[in-house]
């Protein structure tokens, strides 16, 4: 590839997804007559991707090494005044590794898929939904104007939907899904009072001509309030990325939608949707450094995430639970990066998470398969001997997790740690403690997890529900799962141990996001001080041993083995002891209750109140039923007077008459 990006070959890139999932889901499914089988659905979505894949690594490459760039419109779809509506590509450093993450982890969950899914009946519709969603993601991260992103940020909503209630004959999972379109609509809609805002002061959607104007719109006031105009538009996308990306308290159906078929937990939850929040601030981080006030607010929430979320993945005994609630802690983490404008370190996270987050769950997935499709860890155990490399690569999954020095994760979490440790805002005190102790919670339940599938006495033959689930009989023996399903786990398992230590000195200390993430050096001095501190991968690696993370993060190993191994009657000492604690763990602060019993009752009185009282005593009673009431009387009333007899028209006119001589008299006095 050239200097210059070509349009053409770029196109290709969201295009070539869409085409292979519009094939396995028209002509491999009822739709179009079931024409074409399993085999060429499943290639024809590979392919797809695999075509995506290849041009993205190009395309890094020649972003990366050649200083590429690309920022066109390619169709004009309409123009309101002087509102363009506008599909065009912005192809730089941020764009370029977010196109590599995503087609290269769909890779990884479309080969995974035929195997995880081979039994299913909806085997060629669910290729045809992962493909889609591949395709939605990519032109949200490859857009260059506000209309593309919204569009890309939607339509991953609506597949996610479709994928969470993919068993659509399950309520659990009809509930999920439902959810999940419910919160997500609350998000979207304070993102798209954001765009609004943006388009009705700076007349434009396209990023270039928005960033230009960002110091106007920094000196505008919100009519009606003094409230800085900046900081409404950036905390009403933020809203939206709370949505997207699952920030507290909009962070309420992501553990739910664990309903899903395991392979879209792994590309919703690990790499693609719940990142696009973060994906987001970080390209619009020319207009959140001009709004501290913002910045403040996405750390306390960030933070919260963080450290919250992670307790509750402590007290879960679904294998796919404990992970979605790692993954919330995880967005908290980049979240708080982002308010201590990291924006290059939140998305240094983003990809590393994006790898070790899809092997764990694919990890899990795996386990799932083994264990005959049980996925309480409590009936596990011993699985090391039964499948190895299932084993090794979750090990490794979990060790990059928890941030052990060298392992990619690492890298990452300890820059987030620090920026936030050199954050002027006000709310940095608070995201530095939640942030710390969040390696303990960390380390703890992702190890908890570990010892209790991977080590120990083998409990598969003991659970009480093997037998009730129409699988496999009751205590049958574990086994590794076929190629199509480790083949994944090993390629994911590569970058999660070593992308990191190879790609920090560009991605944080380089030129690799210059152009593409904008930061204050002199009112945000986070990233100014770790360029300071780092002397390369290897000297912060070595440095860490002498670091309370690391050594947080060991007593979390270490307590997770002496309490799940060698001696659980304490942890069920200690949930005797601190019962009321472990209650309100377990109705996960009883935001679901609140959420179920206040506000949607809330909602629904208000609703059946606007219907009762609004639309049917107002609208339908007064304006309409009552003015056709109000005509009939009255036309009733003066129809008594056209009688039709001559001497009721004599008498109304002597009694007119009589009327007019006294008015008249009455007048001359």
């Amino acid at each position: 590839m050239s200097q210059t990006l070509n349009a053409s070959t770029l196109l290709a890139v969201p295009m070539a997804p869409l085409v292979g999932s519009l094939l396995a889901g028209v002509f491999g499914t009822a739709l179009g007559g079931n024409r074409i089988g399993r085999t060429l659905s499943h290639s024809l979505t590979i392919l797809g991707v695999l075509v995506a894949f290849v041009i993205s690594a190009m395309t890094l490459k020649s972003v990366a090494f050649d200083g590429a760039h690309f920022n066109e419109t390619l169709y004009t779809w309409m123009v309101v005044g002087g509102l363009k509506m506008e599909v065009g590509f912005l192809i730089d450093g941020l764009t370029a590794m977010m196109m590599v993450v995503v087609t290269f982890v769909s890779l990884m969950v479309h080969i995974y898929t035929i195997g995880y899914m081979h039994e299913d009946k909806g085997y060629n519709r669910f290729f045809a939904y992962i493909s889609l969603f591949t395709f939605s993601m990519l032109m949200l991260v490859m857009s260059n104007n506000m209309l593309q992103l919204f569009f890309g940020w939607e339509a991953v909503g609506l597949v996610s939907y479709l994928l969470i209630g993919f068993w659509f004959n399950k309520p659990t999972a009809i509930f999920a899904n439902m959810k999940a379109f419910l919160v997500n609509r609350v998000g979207d809609f304070g993102f798209i009072l954001g765009i609004g805002l943006i388009a009705a002061y700076a007349g434009s959607l396209n990023y270039g001509e928005v960033f230009a104007k960002g110091n106007e719109l920094a000196a505008l006031k919100f009519p009606g309030s003094d409230w800085m105009l900046m900081t409404v538009i950036c905390i009403c996308l933020f809203i939206g990325a709370m949505g997207k990306s699952a920030q507290f308290p909009l962070h309420v159906w992501l553990p739910d939608s664990m309903e899903g078929p395991t392979p879209i937990s792994a590309l919703i939850h690990a790499a693609t949707m719940v990142t696009a929040g973060i994906f987001m601030v970080a390209r619009m981080s020319p207009l959140y450094e001009l709004s501290a006030t913002a910045l403040n607010f996405i750390l306390v929430i960030g933070a919260i995430t963080a450290l919250f979320m992670g307790f509750l993945g402590i007290i879960q005994n679904d294998i796919k639970r404990v992970v979605a609630y790692s993954t919330l802690s995880q967005l908290g983490y980049m979240t708080v990066a982002l308010g201590a404008s990291a924006y290059s370190v939140a998305v240094f996270h983003l990809m590393t998470h994006a790898f070790f987050k899809a092997l764990l769950f694919l990890g899990a997935g795996s386990v799932i398969m083994g264990v005959h499709h049980n996925q309480d860890i409590r009936w596990m155990g011993g699985l090391r001997k039964y499948m190895p490399i299932t084993w090794i690569t979750s090990l490794l999954g979990s060790l990059a997790l928890i941030g052990t020095p060298l392992f990619s994760g690492f890298y990452s979490k300890d820059s987030i740690i620090e920026a936030v440790h050199f954050s002027s805002l006000p709310a940095a005190g608070f995201a530095h403690f939640a942030v710390l102790a969040g390696v303990f919670v960390t380390a703890f339940y992702s190890f908890r997890m570990y010892f209790l599938v991977f080590h120990g006495k083998e409990r598969y033959d003991q659970d009480p529900h093997a037998h009730h689930d129409g699988h496999e009989g009751h205590g049958a023996k574990p086994h590794e799962s076929p190629w199509v399903v480790t083949l994944p786990l090993v390629l994911l398992a590569i970058p999660s141990v070593f992308i990191g230590y190879y790609t920090i000195a560009p991605m944080l200390f380089g030129d690799f996001f210059k152009g593409a993430i904008t930061v204050n050096a002199q009112l945000h001095p986070a990233m100014a001080e770790l360029t300071k501190l780092f002397h390369g991968p290897m000297a912060m690696a070595s440095h860490a041993l002498s670091t309370a993370p690391f050594w947080l993060a060991l007593a979390g190993v270490v307590v997770a083995w002496y309490f799940y191994l060698i001696n659980p009657a304490v942890p069920a000492a200690i949930g005797r002891a601190l019962r009321p604690v472990v209650v309100v763990l377990e109705n996960k602060y009883y935001m679901d209750w609140f959420n179920e019993n206040i506000l949607a009752r809330a909602a629904r009185a208000l609703g059946v109140g606007l219907w009762k009282g609004g639309d049917q005593a107002v609208i339908d009673g007064a304006v309409v039923n009552g003015s056709w009431r109000l005509i009939g009387w009255v036309s009733a009333s003066v129809r008594q007077l056209q009688s039709g007899f001559i001497y009721h028209y004599a008498l109304a006119m002597i009694v007119g008459i009589f009327v007019l001589m006294t008015w008249f008299v009455w007048l001359n006095k």
